[in-house]
């Protein structure tokens, strides 16, 4: 045999190849086997490991979303009644009234708000509502 076909009959640990030629006996099968498990149980925890770090940032990227999200709601709500309590007290004279007024419901709004969207959601979202915009199923057609 020359060296180069020694090369090919020779196995390779490293890609798991091997040459038809070979005989092996059961419990070097099994040996190998085992090993081709650990290695295999090793990549998976591996992956696993790497699955979690992902999705937990995604989740917790979720929920500072939600945050903000409620956060310029519950803003929102108080700027736009601080405003129309300005704008009143500005053309009705009626300083700090309509300010310290609407300030207040402003705060309800923003609150009313954030209950909203945190609240259950409704499976149908035309659930409760009795003009869904469709004729009724009763009416006949004239």
């Amino acid at each position: 045999m020359s060296p180069a076909n020694e090369d090919d009959s020779k196995s390779n640990h490293e890609t798991g190849y091997e040459p038809p030629a070979t005989k092996r006996t059961p419990e070097e099968w099994a040996e190998r086997r085992s090993a081709l498990e650990a290695k295999l149980a090793a990549r998976n925890a591996t992956r696993e490991l790497e699955a979690k770090r992902s999705s937990g940032s995604g989740s917790s990227m979720k929920g500072i979303a939600e945050g903000l999200k409620l956060a310029s709601e519950f803003a929102a709500g108080i700027i736009v009644g601080g405003g129309i309590g300005f704008v009143i007290d500005k053309y009705a004279g009626t300083s700090p009234f309509g300010l310290i007024v609407f300030l207040m419901f402003g705060f309800a709004a923003g609150i009313r708000n954030v209950l909203r969207s945190v609240g259950p959601k409704p499976a149908n979202p035309l659930e409760g509502r009795e003009n869904s915009g469709r004729p009724p199923e009763n009416a006949k057609d004239s």
